[in-house]
């Protein structure tokens, strides 16, 4: 026990939760997670600063009020590129994608 809390004074316990999650084989899933959420997000705002309903939004991409419902979901993860560069476009905006 007494090791432990030398390890944890020294920092050298846990150097940070991507670690973990890459160690276990879970980080490109959290990443994506993450990502979608963060779309789903600003999807929502935008829509909310323009005054735009859910079905306003469907009616604009030609779709319905159930797949928009499943493009502002944030743990729906199987929204596909060109539906939501169709969502931006409907918004008056871009979607920006970049390997980093």
């Amino acid at each position: 026990m007494k090791d432990d809390l030398m390890d944890i004074e020294a920092g050298t316990v846990g150097s940070s939760f991507d670690d973990f999650l890459r160690e276990e084989g879970r980080l490109d899933e959290a990443e994506a997670v993450a990502i979608k959420r963060v779309l789903a997000f600003q999807l929502e705002q935008a829509m909310k600063d323009q005054g735009i309903t859910k079905s306003v939004m469907a009616k604009r991409m030609k779709t319905s009020r159930t797949q928009i419902d499943r493009l502002l979901d944030p743990d729906y993860e199987g929204v596909a590129f060109g539906f939501l560069m169709r969502a931006a476009s409907a918004l008056g905006r871009s979607l920006k994608i970049e390997l980093a």
